[in-house]
């Protein structure tokens, strides 16, 4: 299983990244969010989603690369829902950056998801439905900064490393990440051992 490549970026367009990692070229298909994130960019770590589809003439086997694990998580939620297949869950991740995504899901926003090429009434409805308490129980929304110029300052590494400690220790990926967060902030150039000390004083 692949958690994530990182090397140099060979190829960039809106649709498709193509890193070099140790002499082999790895084409992965990318939301326009990443796209952004990475655009202009010598080197770019992508997180990895694979997909396997067999039982046709010939086995599919294709990557799709995230510029962070909190749009990968949002992509295989996604494709959980009925449905909503791979490009549809790519598209929709295209068409609005992933804290938008959540806000709209958790609001039942169906005018924001009906927005999506291919995306109907039903089908809107029924991501809203499945996904509203998923994101919260995830953690995705909570690890996703809403445009906040303090969240900016958080290093998305030792954050992520933090709430996945925490999770581990058998504490909600939310409330975790939300207290994470907030010692980060206030003391952004703490090591990971240190945000986890401080988090399990602080986790209720």
């Amino acid at each position: 299983m692949i958690e994530f490549i990182k090397g140099e970026l060979a190829e960039l367009t809106p649709a498709m990244a193509v890193i070099e990692a140790y002499g082999v070229g790895y084409a992965l298909n990318i939301s326009l969010n990443t796209y952004t994130a990475i655009q202009g960019s010598k080197e770019a770590k992508l997180f990895v989603h694979e997909s396997l589809v067999t039982g046709g003439r010939d086995d599919n086997y294709t990557l799709f690369g995230f510029a962070s694990k909190q749009e990968r998580e949002l992509y295989r939620l996604l494709i959980s829902v009925s449905g909503v297949g791979a490009n549809t869950a790519r598209m929709i991740l295209s068409s609005a950056s992933p804290a938008e995504l959540c806000s709209g899901i958790s609001t039942g926003n169906e005018r924001l998801l009906k927005g999506v090429k291919g995306i109907g009434l039903k089908t809107a409805q029924r991501i809203i439905v499945d996904l509203k308490d998923k994101i919260m129980t995830a953690g995705v929304a909570q690890e996703i900064p809403a445009g906040s110029s303090a969240a900016s300052t958080v290093n998305a590494d030792i954050r992520d490393e933090a709430v996945s400690a925490l999770t581990m220790l058998g504490f909600a990926p939310a409330p975790s990440a939300k207290v994470v967060t907030a010692i980060m902030e206030e003391q952004p150039d703490l090591h990971v051992e240190q945000v986890v000390k401080l988090a399990l004083k602080q986790i209720k």
